[in-house]
């Protein structure tokens, strides 16, 4: 693709997803419904104005990691820490439940063989973080105590979609599953998990003493953005998704994250805010972007909406990819409402289901109906939460 026409494309996608996002929120549905709807209607399912590319892949992926290294910034650790028991416990019961259910379901009823029920249920397993946190975001509920088990669940679902997915990967080459390489990828991202902070940190306290030594903070945010690609990029080489290595580097950024026995690797207060006032607007332009791409990767022209076949199989599995994550937000102590919040946060499947959806195409395990299928459920579950979830808190705000 020639660069002339990158600008353009950019151009045009960034306008009507700003423009897209604030009508919708002027009439109370959530932005992130806009910017995706914008992907829809100027990719290959509507107009066909802008094809996917590597380039907007890029921006689409450093948008979502920047906008995961301001929530890791931003996250109550305190909290996070005393939700993790239900954080584990909503994470594996929303992970558990419909790859169990959705491979039952694909292999008894629908008679699928065992790879493609495999491959079912392991799609369904899938949240997007990404949808979840953007959307908590505009509602300013992250400092909620169920938006805390969320963030929590939607990084252990995240870790546990990539082990599943590596996992599925190996048997639909080998009908076996190696559990020795699986268990060795979940060793290599607990390490990770619990050693990058720490080195974050680390890393913080130099930037902090450099600035100080050189008398300015403009080099701040160069040097932090390098530090996120870094983390980014050591989190793939360990199996781990991009986005939670940017994540961990928050975390270790974060004024709330202090190493035991070691206080004084703490970062100045300044250079903390100095990242956090610099940040937001590439944070503002890239993180549109990502929500946007999430529409272009639909392809709505592959669904055959005349088939019966494919309304029951979409209704189905509709069902059980619904039903599956409100369970798992019955396991959090709290209001109904607030129980239905996490359930309804952690249904997106958005990118990341559409990951599985590709692959089961590309591999030959989902054939042209039961992707589209797949992609159908994929686009629902990912619009009807952020609306859900918007109604749910209006309704709460109307009430108080």
């Amino acid at each position: 693709m020639e660069i002339h026409l990158i600008f353009l494309y950019l151009a045009i996608l960034l306008f009507f997803a700003r423009l897209t996002g604030d009508i919708f929120a002027k009439f109370g549905i959530p932005s992130v419904i806009g910017e995706i709807f914008v992907g829809i209607m100027l990719g290959q399912s509507v107009l066909g104005i802008i094809p996917l590319s590597d380039v907007m892949k890029l921006l689409a992926e450093l948008g979502i990691i920047l906008l995961l290294f301001h929530i890791g910034l931003e996250a109550d650790l305190k909290q996070l820490k005393e939700v993790g028991f239900s954080a584990a416990t909503v994470a594996i019961t929303g992970a558990l439940a419909p790859m169990v259910i959705g491979f039952l379901v694909s292999y008894y009823v629908f008679n699928f063989p065992t790879i493609t029920s495999l491959f079912i249920g392991g799609t369904l397993t899938a949240t997007s973080i990404g949808i979840t946190v953007r959307v908590l975001e505009d509602l300013d509920k992250m400092k909620e105590r169920f938006a805390q088990v969320v963030l929590g669940a939607a990084v252990l679902d995240d870790i546990f979609g990539v082990v599943v997915l590596a996992a599925l990967y190996e048997f639909s080459k080998t009908q076996e599953i190696n559990v020795n390489a699986t268990i060795l990828l979940v060793f290599y991202i607990g390490t990770f998990f619990l050693f990058a902070p720490i080195i974050g940190k680390i890393f913080a306290y130099f930037v902090s003493s450099l600035a100080k030594r050189l008398n300015t903070l403009d080099f701040v945010p160069p040097v932090v953005v390098a530090i996120i690609l870094l983390f980014a990029f050591a989190a793939h080489e360990i199996g781990s998704p991009e986005i939670l290595g940017a994540f961990t580097a928050g975390i270790a950024f974060s004024r709330r994250f202090t190493i035991p026995f070691a206080a004084a690797f703490q970062a100045d207060k300044a250079i903390i805010h100095k990242i956090e006032e610099s940040l937001k607007p590439l944070i503002w332009l890239f993180t549109p972007i990502f929500f946007v791409y999430v529409g272009l990767q639909l392809n709505l022209k592959a669904i055959d909406f005349t088939s019966g076949h494919f309304w029951l199989l979409s209704a189905v599995l509709f069902i059980v990819a619904l039903i599956t994550k409100l369970v798992a937000g019955l396991f959090v102590k709290g209001t109904m409402r607030e129980k239905l919040s996490v359930g309804f946060s952690m249904l997106p499947r958005g990118e990341v289901g559409l990951i599985f959806a590709e692959f089961g195409r590309l591999s030959g395990i989902y054939d042209h109906t039961l992707y589209a299928v797949i992609i159908f459920v994929v686009a629902l579950t990912t619009l009807l939460a952020p609306i859900v979830l918007k109604s749910l808190w209006k309704t709460e705000q109307t009430t108080t």
